[in-house]
């Protein structure tokens, strides 16, 4: 989860007080909440006394005398690594008292009083699931909210998230972000204030912090089986890859086609699944289109995210459409990098005369046994890529090391949970339309670009600090006999 302090606010103090400067923390580029210097000191000093200072990263000192716009400027930029640091420790990012003064300064900011409110989530098919909840409820406690309005067990609650989307015209969803620990997800939607903004149900894809008490994330399709086995489990993965089918995010041939329509009509849930597992993009997170450099500048690519890689759809030029894939496992480094344009004729002052944020993906990739090679993604979107490739190495490292995803997906969340006097079924979809016709079958590029394989990104940036860049510790070497 990308943290940054991109501008300052001059604000009048409460009943007519002195002005004091406002941070804007943003949260995957978008406005979680403002808060004073004072106010983060507060939060140092709290986790200086549970951790002790040799945990914490530098806070900005205190200064005696008012501050220059250079002096604020500066300490923006000390304050956004500083919150940076906190939140990529395992420790302090997943702390109450962390994501406690998050959840709290974000609904100060927006104004939200405390108080029972309904909620709508969309489950994947578009079926809507209202809950009541408090619009102080933390995503844990909404996330359980939801399961028990659809009966689901509460042993199964971690093969599920919540998600921030964006509804396009088409009604397909573009992923924002995976809500998280240290937001209030009434306040997260209803402060965009648009209606394209829903929360939507979908399996567990994005990470949560490895010390997290309650469930991370799995993209191993073998897990599948555990939600198979009960059936608001089941009804739920069922109505999810229907949809991602009808949305083309799975890829199925005519035959393959065909034989998904007949066990839907047989109404074999389980087999459909089974069926659908061995298609190529199941399970993946797909995302919008966007710009990649390769294999040329400024190529038009669609991304999608799962099995361990990340693959890029494109057309090349006379060409049909295309697809290569960078294993997780052949990416040395990554890392997401920020730039914000300054309109024409404005002057470089702190927070001032910003554009658009644009926002890019690049990792190093392994492209044969001795040469390594910088590609980079450009999308509002890079951010959530970064953390698919983050989750996956995750899943790829405990297994490495003997662990159980599966322990830590049922692992139990604190409290008891509550069940809903009136549950909700989960609908059945209906059956697969016919094919699009005009959706062409995908081709692997070049030999070249199949046999590349992907790490952590990191930026080719120069003046990059080390603390930036993800390191992949998935990451493998390959031989000749690989490519």
């Amino acid at each position: 989860m990308h943290f940054s302090i991109p501008e300052t606010e001059s604000r009048s103090g409460d009943s007519g007080g002195s002005a004091y400067v406002a941070y804007n923390i943003h949260v995957n580029g978008v406005l979680h909440c403002r808060v004073r210097y004072s106010q983060l000191l507060g939060l140092h000093e709290q986790l200086r006394k549970e951790y002790g200072a040799n945990v914490l990263p530098a806070f900005p000192p205190k200064k005696l005398f008012s501050l220059t716009p250079a002096e604020v400027e500066q300490r923006r930029e000390q304050l956004e690594k500083y919150m940076q640091a906190v939140r990529q420790d395992p420790l302090l990012g997943s702390s109450e008292t962390f994501n406690s003064f998050l959840r709290r300064a974000q609904q100060e900011t927006q104004q939200v009083p405390t108080e029972e409110v309904s909620l709508e989530v969309l489950l994947s098919n578009g079926q809507k699931v209202l809950v009541n909840v408090l619009t102080s409820d933390q995503t844990e406690d909404v996330l359980e909210a939801v399961a028990a309005k659809l009966d689901l067990p509460d042993d199964l609650i971690g093969y599920f998230s919540l998600f921030l989307v964006r509804e396009k015209e088409d009604g397909a969803f573009s992923f924002v972000r995976k809500l998280q620990e240290f937001e209030l997800p009434y306040v997260s939607v209803t402060s965009l204030r648009s209606q394209e903004y829903k929360i939507v149900l979908r399996k567990s894809l994005a990470p949560l912090p490895l010390s997290t008490p309650w469930p991370r994330s799995y993209w191993d399709s073998a897990y599948d089986d555990d939600v198979m086995e009960n059936r608001v489990g089941l009804n739920l993965l069922y109505a999810q890859t229907v949809s991602d089918i009808e949305r083309g995010w799975i890829l199925v041939t005519k035959e393959q086609h065909r034989q998904l329509k007949s066990l839907q009509e047989k109404v074999s849930k389980k087999e459909f699944l089974r069926l659908a597992q061995t298609l190529r993009h199941y399970g993946y997170l797909r995302f919008d289109a966007c710009v990649a450099d390769f294999p040329e500048k400024d190529c038009p690519v669609v991304v999608s995210a799962g099995n361990s890689e990340l693959s890029l759809q494109l057309r090349l030029p006379g060409q049909q459409l295309r697809e290569g894939s960078f294993r997780v496992t052949r990416m040395r480094c990554w890392r997401v990098t920020s730039s914000v344009p300054l309109p024409s004729g404005s002057t470089n002052s702190p927070g001032r005369g910003r554009g658009e944020v644009r926002l890019e993906l690049a990792f190093e990739y392994l492209m044969s046994k001795d040469r390594l090679q910088w590609v980079t993604i450009t999308s509002p979107q890079a951010i959530m890529m970064s953390i698919c490739l983050q989750s996956m190495v995750d899943e790829l490292m405990v297994k490495k090391s003997g662990g159980s995803i599966r322990k830590m997906l049922r692992r139990r969340m604190g409290g008891t949970l509550r069940r809903s006097d009136s549950q909700q079924a989960v609908k059945s979809p209906p059956l697969l339309e016919s094919p699009d016709a005009s959706r062409e079958s995908m081709v692997k590029l070049s030999s070249k670009l199949s046999a590349v394989s992907l790490r952590g990104i990191g930026s080719p940036s120069t003046d990059a600090s080390a603390s930036d860049v993800h390191g992949n510790f998935a990451f493998e070497g390959i031989g000749d006999e690989d490519l």
